[in-house]
Protein backbone atom coordinates (compact mmCIF):
# COMPACT_ATOMS: atom_id res chain seq x y z
CA UNK A 1 0.00 0.00 0.00
CA UNK A 2 2.23 3.03 -0.87
CA UNK A 3 -0.52 5.48 -1.97
CA UNK A 4 0.65 8.97 -0.60
CA UNK A 5 -1.64 11.70 0.57
CA UNK A 6 -1.89 14.81 2.90
CA UNK A 7 -2.98 14.97 6.00
CA UNK A 8 -2.98 17.73 8.99
CA UNK A 9 -4.14 15.85 11.67
CA UNK A 10 -5.50 12.38 13.24
CA UNK A 11 -7.62 12.65 16.29
CA UNK A 12 -7.80 10.48 19.09
CA UNK A 13 -11.16 9.44 21.01
CA UNK A 14 -13.67 11.86 19.07
CA UNK A 15 -17.18 11.72 19.95
CA UNK A 16 -18.64 14.58 17.16
CA UNK A 17 -17.33 12.73 14.14
CA UNK A 18 -19.58 10.20 13.80
CA UNK A 19 -20.96 7.31 16.28
CA UNK A 20 -19.28 6.54 19.01
CA UNK A 21 -15.48 6.89 20.10
CA UNK A 22 -13.72 7.45 17.15
CA UNK A 23 -10.12 8.26 14.89
CA UNK A 24 -10.88 10.75 12.54
CA UNK A 25 -8.35 11.61 9.97
CA UNK A 26 -8.19 15.31 8.78
CA UNK A 27 -7.07 15.47 4.66
CA UNK A 28 -5.56 18.68 3.41
CA UNK A 29 -7.29 20.15 0.73
CA UNK A 30 -11.16 21.53 0.24
CA UNK A 31 -12.84 23.11 -2.77
CA UNK A 32 -15.17 25.15 -0.77
CA UNK A 33 -13.74 28.67 1.29
CA UNK A 34 -16.93 28.45 3.97
CA UNK A 35 -16.98 32.00 5.45
CA UNK A 36 -17.52 29.82 8.48
CA UNK A 37 -14.60 27.49 8.37
CA UNK A 38 -13.17 25.51 11.73
CA UNK A 39 -10.13 24.56 10.00
CA UNK A 40 -8.89 27.00 7.97
CA UNK A 41 -5.32 25.05 7.98
CA UNK A 42 -7.45 21.93 5.75
CA UNK A 43 -8.55 24.47 3.22
CA UNK A 44 -5.53 24.49 0.81
CA UNK A 45 -3.73 21.54 -0.47
CA UNK A 46 0.36 20.95 0.12
CA UNK A 47 2.50 21.32 2.91
CA UNK A 48 2.12 24.96 4.66
CA UNK A 49 5.05 26.38 6.80
CA UNK A 50 4.50 28.86 8.83
CA UNK A 51 6.90 30.96 11.39
CA UNK A 52 6.36 32.89 14.69
CA UNK A 53 8.14 35.89 15.56
CA UNK A 54 7.63 35.99 19.13
CA UNK A 55 8.95 32.39 19.50
CA UNK A 56 11.92 33.01 17.54
CA UNK A 57 15.66 33.62 19.47
CA UNK A 58 17.55 34.15 15.93
CA UNK A 59 19.97 31.49 15.98
CA UNK A 60 19.93 30.84 12.46
CA UNK A 61 19.85 27.21 12.74
CA UNK A 62 17.10 27.02 9.87
CA UNK A 63 18.52 28.71 7.66
CA UNK A 64 21.40 26.33 8.16
CA UNK A 65 18.78 23.44 7.59
CA UNK A 66 16.97 24.95 4.48
CA UNK A 67 19.17 22.73 1.66
CA UNK A 68 17.12 25.07 -1.11
CA UNK A 69 18.02 28.66 0.28
CA UNK A 70 14.87 29.64 0.73
CA UNK A 71 15.08 31.44 3.99
CA UNK A 72 17.18 34.62 5.06
CA UNK A 73 17.32 36.87 8.37
CA UNK A 74 16.19 40.47 8.10
CA UNK A 75 16.35 42.55 11.00
CA UNK A 76 15.26 39.96 13.27
CA UNK A 77 12.61 38.40 10.77
CA UNK A 78 12.69 34.93 8.90
CA UNK A 79 11.49 35.40 5.22
CA UNK A 80 10.42 32.52 3.17
CA UNK A 81 11.07 32.68 -0.35
CA UNK A 82 8.02 30.52 -1.26
CA UNK A 83 9.27 30.44 -4.92
CA UNK A 84 12.14 28.23 -3.64
CA UNK A 85 10.82 26.18 -0.61
CA UNK A 86 10.42 22.81 -0.86
CA UNK A 87 8.42 21.89 1.78
CA UNK A 88 10.89 19.41 3.52
CA UNK A 89 9.95 20.62 6.75
CA UNK A 90 13.46 20.95 8.10
CA UNK A 91 13.23 24.14 9.44
CA UNK A 92 10.63 22.89 12.16
CA UNK A 93 12.56 19.57 12.49
CA UNK A 94 15.37 21.73 13.51
CA UNK A 95 14.06 25.19 15.25
CA UNK A 96 14.55 24.26 18.56
CA UNK A 97 12.48 27.22 19.75
CA UNK A 98 9.34 25.79 17.64
CA UNK A 99 8.96 28.89 15.61
CA UNK A 100 8.52 27.08 12.81
CA UNK A 101 5.39 25.23 12.35
CA UNK A 102 4.62 22.46 9.26
CA UNK A 103 1.03 22.46 8.84
CA UNK A 104 0.64 19.04 7.76
CA UNK A 105 2.32 16.47 6.50
CA UNK A 106 2.44 13.86 4.12
CA UNK A 107 1.57 10.45 4.70
CA UNK A 108 0.93 6.86 3.00
CA UNK A 109 -1.54 4.30 3.65
CA UNK A 110 0.25 1.50 5.98
CA UNK A 111 1.11 5.32 8.62
CA UNK A 112 -2.89 6.01 8.90
CA UNK A 113 -3.26 2.74 9.20
CA UNK A 114 -1.22 1.51 11.71
CA UNK A 115 -2.52 4.66 14.01
CA UNK A 116 -6.10 3.45 13.49
CA UNK A 117 -5.02 -0.45 14.30
CA UNK A 118 -4.24 1.17 18.09
CA UNK A 119 -7.59 2.24 18.77
CA UNK A 120 -9.43 -1.02 17.64
CA UNK A 121 -10.54 -1.68 21.05
CA UNK A 122 -12.45 1.43 21.68
CA UNK A 123 -14.21 0.50 18.06
CA UNK A 124 -14.80 -3.16 19.51
CA UNK A 125 -16.09 -1.45 22.85
CA UNK A 126 -18.10 1.52 21.35
CA UNK A 127 -19.43 0.23 17.83
CA UNK A 128 -17.29 3.27 16.64
CA UNK A 129 -14.67 3.40 13.69
CA UNK A 130 -12.66 5.53 12.15
CA UNK A 131 -14.16 9.16 9.97
CA UNK A 132 -11.99 10.59 7.20
CA UNK A 133 -12.59 14.37 7.39
CA UNK A 134 -11.19 17.58 6.50
CA UNK A 135 -10.73 19.94 4.34
CA UNK A 136 -12.47 17.27 2.07
CA UNK A 137 -11.12 13.73 1.88
CA UNK A 138 -13.09 14.07 -1.36
CA UNK A 139 -10.18 16.78 -2.85
CA UNK A 140 -7.68 13.19 -2.25
CA UNK A 141 -9.93 10.68 -3.78
CA UNK A 142 -7.42 7.93 -4.67
CA UNK A 143 -5.90 8.41 -1.24
CA UNK A 144 -9.11 7.76 0.29
CA UNK A 145 -10.40 4.93 -1.55
CA UNK A 146 -7.07 2.97 -0.82
CA UNK A 147 -7.65 3.79 2.82
CA UNK A 148 -11.77 2.42 2.63
CA UNK A 149 -10.14 -0.69 1.31
CA UNK A 150 -7.76 -0.90 3.88
CA UNK A 151 -10.11 -0.34 6.52
CA UNK A 152 -13.08 -2.47 5.33
CA UNK A 153 -10.80 -4.98 5.09
CA UNK A 154 -9.64 -5.76 8.44
CA UNK A 155 -13.74 -4.85 9.45
CA UNK A 156 -13.86 -0.78 10.56
CA UNK A 157 -16.52 1.38 10.18
CA UNK A 158 -15.72 4.09 8.10
CA UNK A 159 -17.42 7.38 8.31
CA UNK A 160 -16.98 10.38 5.34
CA UNK A 161 -17.64 13.82 6.39
CA UNK A 162 -17.99 16.05 2.79
CA UNK A 163 -19.14 18.70 1.62
CA UNK A 164 -20.11 16.64 -1.59
CA UNK A 165 -18.64 18.62 -3.99
CA UNK A 166 -17.36 16.58 -6.53
CA UNK A 167 -17.75 14.39 -9.79
CA UNK A 168 -20.53 11.68 -9.39
CA UNK A 169 -18.64 9.41 -11.26
CA UNK A 170 -15.84 9.75 -8.57
CA UNK A 171 -18.82 9.17 -5.34
CA UNK A 172 -20.15 5.85 -6.79
CA UNK A 173 -16.50 4.37 -5.75
CA UNK A 174 -16.32 5.98 -2.53
CA UNK A 175 -19.80 4.94 -1.86
CA UNK A 176 -19.43 1.25 -1.96
CA UNK A 177 -17.33 1.46 0.94
CA UNK A 178 -18.58 3.95 3.14
CA UNK A 179 -20.47 3.15 5.62
CA UNK A 180 -22.09 6.54 7.13
CA UNK A 181 -21.63 10.07 4.90
CA UNK A 182 -21.65 12.74 7.03
CA UNK A 183 -23.17 16.00 5.02
CA UNK A 184 -23.59 19.39 5.49
CA UNK A 185 -25.82 21.45 4.04
CA UNK A 186 -25.03 24.75 4.07
CA UNK A 187 -27.78 26.74 1.88
CA UNK A 188 -30.82 25.68 -0.20
CA UNK A 189 -30.66 29.47 -2.16
CA UNK A 190 -27.55 28.61 -4.80
CA UNK A 191 -26.58 32.33 -5.08
CA UNK A 192 -26.55 32.41 -1.21
CA UNK A 193 -24.92 29.00 -1.42
CA UNK A 194 -22.01 30.83 -3.67
CA UNK A 195 -21.64 33.82 -1.67
CA UNK A 196 -20.62 32.48 1.60
CA UNK A 197 -18.77 28.91 0.14
CA UNK A 198 -17.31 29.90 -2.89
CA UNK A 199 -19.40 27.42 -5.41
CA UNK A 200 -22.93 27.02 -6.27
CA UNK A 201 -25.11 24.01 -4.45
CA UNK A 202 -26.63 22.28 -7.45
CA UNK A 203 -23.98 19.54 -7.68
CA UNK A 204 -24.07 19.15 -3.82
CA UNK A 205 -27.63 18.24 -4.28
CA UNK A 206 -27.56 16.12 -6.76
CA UNK A 207 -24.95 14.13 -4.96
CA UNK A 208 -27.21 13.66 -1.53
CA UNK A 209 -30.09 12.70 -4.24
CA UNK A 210 -28.01 9.86 -5.68
CA UNK A 211 -26.47 8.59 -2.43
CA UNK A 212 -29.97 8.53 -1.09
CA UNK A 213 -31.09 6.63 -3.93
CA UNK A 214 -28.32 4.43 -3.90
CA UNK A 215 -29.01 3.64 -0.01
CA UNK A 216 -26.47 5.08 1.66
CA UNK A 217 -26.38 5.73 5.02
CA UNK A 218 -26.42 9.88 5.55
CA UNK A 219 -26.36 11.79 8.55
CA UNK A 220 -27.19 15.59 7.40
CA UNK A 221 -25.52 18.38 9.37
CA UNK A 222 -26.69 22.10 9.18
CA UNK A 223 -23.96 24.69 10.41
CA UNK A 224 -26.03 27.50 11.56
CA UNK A 225 -24.84 30.94 11.13
CA UNK A 226 -26.85 34.03 12.23
CA UNK A 227 -28.04 36.03 9.07
CA UNK A 228 -26.78 33.39 6.68
CA UNK A 229 -29.11 30.07 6.76
CA UNK A 230 -30.65 30.70 9.73
CA UNK A 231 -34.38 32.69 8.14
CA UNK A 232 -37.60 30.21 8.36
CA UNK A 233 -37.80 29.73 4.20
CA UNK A 234 -33.96 28.78 4.22
CA UNK A 235 -34.87 25.91 6.54
CA UNK A 236 -38.01 25.05 5.65
CA UNK A 237 -36.29 24.53 2.23
CA UNK A 238 -33.51 22.08 3.66
CA UNK A 239 -36.44 20.44 5.76
CA UNK A 240 -38.33 19.85 2.41
CA UNK A 241 -35.45 18.71 0.53
CA UNK A 242 -34.21 15.67 3.22
CA UNK A 243 -37.70 14.49 3.64
CA UNK A 244 -38.26 14.63 0.03
CA UNK A 245 -35.14 11.85 -0.33
CA UNK A 246 -34.71 10.39 3.07
CA UNK A 247 -37.64 10.86 5.61
CA UNK A 248 -37.18 10.82 9.01
CA UNK A 249 -33.39 11.59 8.74
CA UNK A 250 -31.31 12.75 11.37
CA UNK A 251 -30.21 15.93 11.21
CA UNK A 252 -27.04 18.35 13.23
CA UNK A 253 -27.47 21.51 14.27
CA UNK A 254 -24.10 23.26 13.97
CA UNK A 255 -24.15 26.97 15.53
CA UNK A 256 -21.50 28.80 14.42
CA UNK A 257 -18.15 29.61 17.07
CA UNK A 258 -15.71 31.85 15.99
CA UNK A 259 -12.57 29.75 17.54
CA UNK A 260 -11.02 29.49 14.36
CA UNK A 261 -10.14 33.79 14.54
CA UNK A 262 -6.43 32.39 16.12
CA UNK A 263 -6.28 29.66 12.94
CA UNK A 264 -6.62 32.24 10.67
CA UNK A 265 -4.43 34.75 12.01
CA UNK A 266 -1.57 31.82 12.79
CA UNK A 267 -1.41 30.68 9.29
CA UNK A 268 -1.42 34.47 7.79
CA UNK A 269 -4.90 33.69 6.04
CA UNK A 270 -7.54 36.88 5.75
CA UNK A 271 -10.62 36.21 7.58
CA UNK A 272 -13.11 36.23 5.43
CA UNK A 273 -15.02 39.68 5.42
CA UNK A 274 -18.65 38.92 6.68
CA UNK A 275 -20.12 39.51 10.29
CA UNK A 276 -20.69 36.32 11.09
CA UNK A 277 -22.63 35.62 14.48
CA UNK A 278 -23.96 32.78 16.44
CA UNK A 279 -27.80 32.27 16.43
CA UNK A 280 -29.55 33.49 19.20
CA UNK A 281 -30.88 29.56 21.43
CA UNK A 282 -34.51 30.96 21.02
CA UNK A 283 -33.73 30.92 16.88
CA UNK A 284 -31.77 27.53 17.05
CA UNK A 285 -34.80 26.25 19.06
CA UNK A 286 -37.02 27.60 16.09
CA UNK A 287 -34.79 25.60 13.74
CA UNK A 288 -35.14 22.59 15.27
CA UNK A 289 -38.84 22.72 15.22
CA UNK A 290 -39.37 23.78 12.14
CA UNK A 291 -37.19 20.82 10.87
CA UNK A 292 -39.21 18.43 13.28
CA UNK A 293 -42.23 19.59 11.45
CA UNK A 294 -41.03 17.41 8.30
CA UNK A 295 -41.03 14.95 10.37
CA UNK A 296 -36.88 14.79 10.90
CA UNK A 297 -34.70 14.03 14.31
CA UNK A 298 -32.76 17.04 15.16
CA UNK A 299 -29.71 17.58 17.58
CA UNK A 300 -27.98 20.34 18.56
CA UNK A 301 -24.17 20.19 18.48
CA UNK A 302 -23.88 16.94 16.64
Amino acid sequence: MTERGQIFAIKKYAIHDGPNIRTTVFFKGCPLRCAWCHNPEGIIPGIEHIWQKKLCIGCGQCIKACDANALTLNQGAIFRNKSLCTGCGHCAETCPALAHEAVGRIVDINDVITQIKKDIPFYDQSGGGVTFSGGDPLFQPQFLLELLKACKAINIHCAVDTCLYTRTALLEKIAGLTDLFLVDLKHMNSAAHEKFTGRPNELILDNIRFLAAAGADIRFRIPLIEGVNTDPDNINNTGRFISGIRPKSRVDLLPFHDMAAGKYKKLGMEIPNFSLQRPSDKKIARCADLLQAHGLYTTIGG
